[in-house]
């Protein structure tokens, strides 16, 4: 069998760390090269040369296979196919969609090839290829210097690296912004823009804060045909929002596997078409073509601290600090710990059993076994939620992911975990207090789910209209409408319409639509249902003579696209399947139009120290050109109360503090109402589901 050997000299790949910085390195391969290039690797041994790349004459990278039965790497096949429309073997027609990743058995055996370090300089090990990126970032002593020199350099701010954008920009070219020159306006606030997690304490024992450490990083994801990219998205420019933003990584999807992005992160670009200014539709279509994304992103990490004694690290191998400064308040929701377990081999188990959680994202400890190491250092305990291990943020981490991090480190692990507080939650139940923060969440559609009482108007340019329908039909004749939603649903949403079957007769009416919200039928509110109870009633309801149902619609100024988006999807609904009717979702700005009384909200009790800020941005307010605009949770940001608490998220609306409602006020007012809550706030908050992509 033919075989090609295939090393990469160390003059071309860099494999001294010296000259290297870290902004120049790649994350995944250690060297250097374009970002569109593809990565490059030390080989040890000669490869076999059915698993070369017939472009770049190299082993294969993400491999392809097309119909005409050749194997390419993806980057390379892609690049290919941009210029030409055939095989480069057989020069049969080709498209890039026609081709298939392949085959587990080629991927496994591509992962076993043995590299070497690529900063062999300082570091001579030989691991097999898939090894290559954990070691990087877990043992390779270049690599950790890398990171560490570049970390201790000062870093700009949030403000310099997004940049301010006017109206009048259109590039939002916000990638480049750090390298603008500064513009002192640009210091000041966004319109609207309130910043209770930025505000600085006067006391004087208050650690001096920075601004807010963020990076631009570049994500690229490939996708299947038909395949979900697994997160939801919320914002646009025809919301008080603006930027786009990750609300949720969906679990299980090719987000949550790649794991890269995080909730909170800004979505600047999608292969090179900016978001800064398109509205949540088109910003929604973009995020939904096939194949390759390459997503710019903004990613916050939280807050640098101008306290030189926050440098000095713990001799301790674990260090119990609460989140919120003060680990002995009674009012934290939980402890952050920091634990180190030292493996007496690299192959020796650690006796953990890690699960995840229906009710919250994130890996728990169920278990530690007995005899296990974990067990007999003793500082692990059951029920404590993951946050890190070595480095890698598991916060929305999957149980296997965990796994694959602690086998790939050597002797040393390290954790950090996040330990539910033991006290009892103030407004809850009296059953809480003993089992976690897991478990005092457990009573809330009883204790923070209810129909809202707070009256106020929709975003600027949402409205939403009432659509009565009369008719006679037969007894058994069906409606042709299938339904989702209902109150007992986790964002507790209302009974809205998924499909318009061309069988029932609504569908020759042609009143109602996809998308519609569900008020009534025969005079039966359904408005404050379950899904059964909803469905019970439609059913006892059509089976009679005379039905007279009432539905609301939700309408934006951005009529055009959404109107194109209506009938796309009522075409679409012919052709779709069972399972994409049932899971078929609106927009998350569909909800927005919705009046308040059919809104629902649950209270969110935040605690902290006087001497921290509560951890969120906030957008919305009066102002003069917009008018009353509702308050939108912007930004999260890390490491602080509302970060640990978990159960904001960017989009949330906030309609009352501490039970006082939020309509009417402008940033002058909330500001110094937030200002006064030093250890504990309560928000009321209407969360809807982001849009699906």
């Amino acid at each position: 069998m033919a075989t090609t050997e295939t090393k990469v000299s160390s003059s071309s790949s860099g494999s001294s760390a010296a000259g290297l910085s870290w902004a120049r390195v790649c994350k995944e391969c250690g060297q250097q090269h374009e970002g569109q290039d593809s990565h490059l690797y030390e080989y040890q041994d000669e490869v076999d040369d059915e698993l070369v790349c017939h472009i770049c004459l190299q082993p294969l990278l993400r491999p392809m296979d097309t119909p005409c039965g050749h194997t390419y790497c993806f980057h390379c096949l892609s690049n290919f196919l941009k210029e030409q429309d055939f095989c480069p073997v057989d020069r049969q027609r080709l498209q890039l969609h026609q081709c298939r990743p392949s085959s587990l058995l080629v991927r496994n055996l591509l992962d076993k090839l043995t590299v070497m370090c690529p900063h062999n300089d300082e570091c001579q090990q030989q691991m097999q290829r898939c090894e290559l990126h954990p070691h990087l970032h877990n043992r390779c002593p270049a690599f950790r210097r890398l990171r560490e020199e570049a970390e201790k350099r000062k870093r700009p701010s949030w403000n310099e690296l997004k940049g301010r954008k006017g109206d009048g920009e259109s590039s939002g070219d916000a990638k480049h912004s750090a390298t603008q020159s500064r513009n002192p306006s640009r210091d000041q606030p966004e319109p609207g823009l309130i910043n209770p997690a930025y505000e600085e304490s006067e006391d004087d024992n208050t650690p001096l804060r920075s601004s807010l450490v963020a990076e631009a990083n570049v994500v690229e994801l490939f996708r299947e045909p038909e395949e979900e990219l697994g997160f939801r998205i919320v914002g646009g420019k025809d919301t008080p929002l603006g930027n786009i933003v990750i609300q949720e990584i969906v679990r299980d999807s090719l987000a949550a596997r790649d794991g890269r992005l995080a909730p909170g992160d800004h979505i600047l670009e999608v292969n090179d078409v900016s978001l800064a200014s398109v509205p949540h539709t088109r910003a929604v279509a973009v995020l939904q073509q096939p194949s390759l994304l390459r997503l710019t992103v903004m990613q916050e990490k939280g807050f640098k601290t101008r306290d030189p004694r926050s440098d000095h690290h713990h001799s301790s191998s674990i260090t119990s600090h609460s989140p919120h400064g003060n680990a002995t308040s009674n009012h934290n929701p939980g402890t952050v710990l920091q634990v180190t377990l030292m493996k007496s081999q690299r192959s020796e188990p650690l006796g953990i059993k890690l699960i995840r959680k229906s009710e919250e994202s994130g890996v728990f400890i169920l278990d530690l076994l007995s005899g296990g190491l974990a067990a007999k250092d003793g500082k692990l305990r059951n029920n404590d939620k993951v946050l890190a291990i070595n480095g890698h943020d598991l916060r929305h981490g999957t149980p296997e992911s965990a796994a694959q991090i602690i086998q790939a480190s050597e002797v040393r692990v390290n954790f950090v975990v996040m330990r539910p507080a033991e006290c009892q939650e103030e407004g809850g139940s009296s059953r809480e207090g003993q089992h976690g923060r897991a478990a005092r969440r457990a009573p809330e559609p009883q204790y923070f789910r209810r129909q809202s009482t707070y009256m106020k108007d929709p975003p600027g340019g949402f409205s939403s209209q009432e659509k009565t329908v009369s008719l006679k039909k037969e007894p058994r004749l069906s409606l042709g409408i299938t339904i989702a939603g209902g109150r007992d649903c986790r964002s507790r949403l209302p009974v809205y319409i998924t499909s318009v079957q061309p069988v029932g007769c609504l569908h020759r009416d042609g009143t109602i639509k996809r998308g519609d919200v569900l008020l009534s039928i025969n005079g039966v509110d359904l408005t404050q249902l379950t899904y059964n109870e909803a469905v019970s009633a439609l059913k006892a309801q059509t089976a009679q003579s005379q039905v007279v149902l009432r539905v609301i619609q939700t309408l934006s100024e951005d009529s055009e696209e959404e109107t194109e988006a209506a009938n796309k999807d009522e075409l679409d609904a012919v052709d779709d399947s069972r399972d994409d009717i049932l899971y078929w979702t609106p927009l998350w700005t569909r909800w927005l139009g919705l009046p308040s009384h059919m809104h629902w909200c649950r209270d969110i009790v935040l605690h902290k120290t006087n001497n921290e800020s509560w951890g969120f941005s906030i957008v919305g307010g009066y102002e003069e050109s917009h008018g009353q605009q509702p308050f939108f949770i912007k930004t999260i940001v890390p490491g602080t109360p509302a970060h640990f608490d978990g159960r904001l998220k960017c989009g949330d609306e906030i309609v009352a503090v501490n039970g006082a409602t939020t309509v009417g006020m402008n940033n002058s007012s909330l500001i110094p109402m937030l200002k006064l809550q030093k250890n504990k706030v309560t928000l009321t908050v209407v969360s809807w589901p982001g849009s699906l992509v």
